[in-house]
């Protein structure tokens, strides 16, 4: 059950985008005084994921008591890399085959498995596909409810976190006993990992491995491009470019001019001119590089949920009436497939 105890609102400083906060009570049970905090890694290829890094910042926030856990076939390395961060006290090792591939059917079992044992009062993950996947999973088999996306945290119990598709900001305070967040990751900076020796490290509680699902194949696609997750420039362009071979004429060269990342709008996806995985908004990857430059794109609430935290945002569009003009700090009313191939060259140059 959901109480509403105050609201406040508050006119954010660009265009219409307003702001409010109320504060929203999930009814349970009484805070634990005694924080312990499990922190699920995501890892790839031997490296820590530049989400958990930030993970890890805002678990600092719940107190110094925090405990890792890494799963996979051979998590070693990534074991020894997570025990040298700073302010982690224990790490927790599970390995075996089946969490090789992030599997949410056999994660949310070991950390339920883990909380019950070890009597965490937080369990917390990046705000990525993993950790969108496994979290819900875990809360439900805990019986308590998941607070999702949070960018702020005030106190044990009480958590920031946007709804409305960014448009308004929520306070919630939760009285479960057990808290279970997932954490945006561009709303913390990413913990340095050190070079001091590691904590100890010990095995994971047993679990259930329940073979609900099979892991067939993945295809991969590799670039020399900066990650768009962490990025400090991204270059997007939207459904204005008509075609998959403008995109990637324009969009791409744009982008390899300035040493970007690559985005793309909701609309650029859905018409096939780009990739899901590249897609920024509401339904895609949330950033919030230090320089973000709309091309054709009309500046969709969805798409600004995705990247309005940008420290400076430009935009390219032939309407001067777009939306995106309401949140840009620079704009350029002008036909893209005049203006986006000049600004390359002179980039180059």
């Amino acid at each position: 059950m959901i109480s509403l105890r105050r609201i406040s609102a508050q006119i954010a400083s660009k265009g219409s985008l307003f702001a409010i906060r109320p504060l929203l009570v999930l009814r349970g049970y009484a805070t634990s005084q005694d924080v312990s905090t499990l922190l699920l890694v995501e890892h790839k290829d031997k490296s820590i994921a530049s989400s958990t890094l930030n993970a890890f910042t805002a678990a600092s926030k719940l107190g110094n008591n925090i405990t890792a856990l890494v799963a996979g076939e051979d998590p070693g390395h990534v074991a020894l890399e997570v025990s040298k961060i700073n302010g982690v006290s224990k790490v927790l090792v599970a390995k075996d085959k089946a969490y090789e591939h992030g599997l949410a059917e056999v994660y949310a079992p070991l950390l339920a498995s883990a909380q019950k044992q070890l009597k965490f009062t937080h369990l917390v993950a990046s705000h990525s596909a993993f950790g969108k996947n496994i979290m819900p999973r875990a809360a439900a088999l805990l019986d308590v409810a998941q607070i999702s996306d949070v960018i702020d945290i005030e106190s044990p119990d009480i958590f920031v976190r946007p709804i409305y598709a960014g448009n308004a900001i929520a306070k919630v305070k939760s009285k479960d006993p057990i808290k279970v967040l997932t954490i945006r990751g561009t709303a913390f900076p990413p913990v340095p990992v050190g070079d001091q020796a590691g904590v100890s490290s010990e095995a994971a509680p047993e679990s259930e491995k329940l073979a609900l699902t099979e892991w067939v194949s993945e295809e991969l696609q590799k670039s020399d491009r900066p990650e768009l997750g962490t990025a400090t420039k991204v270059v997007s362009g939207g459904r204005a470019l008509k075609s998959r071979e403008n995109f990637d004429k324009l969009i791409f060269s744009l982008a390899d001019s300035i040493g970007a990342a690559v985005g793309g709008s909701r609309a650029a996806v859905d018409s096939g001119y780009c990739d899901n995985a590249i897609q920024v908004g509401q339904t895609g990857k949330v950033v919030a590089p230090e320089f973000y430059l709309a091309v054709g794109i009309s500046g969709a609430i969805q798409h600004i949920a995705g990247m309005k935290d940008s420290k400076v945002i430009a935009a390219i569009n032939s309407d001067p009436d777009a939306p995106i003009f309401q949140i840009s700090d620079y704009g350029l009313v002008a036909d893209l497939f005049t203006a986006v191939p000049e600004l390359t060259e002179k980039l180059k140059k």
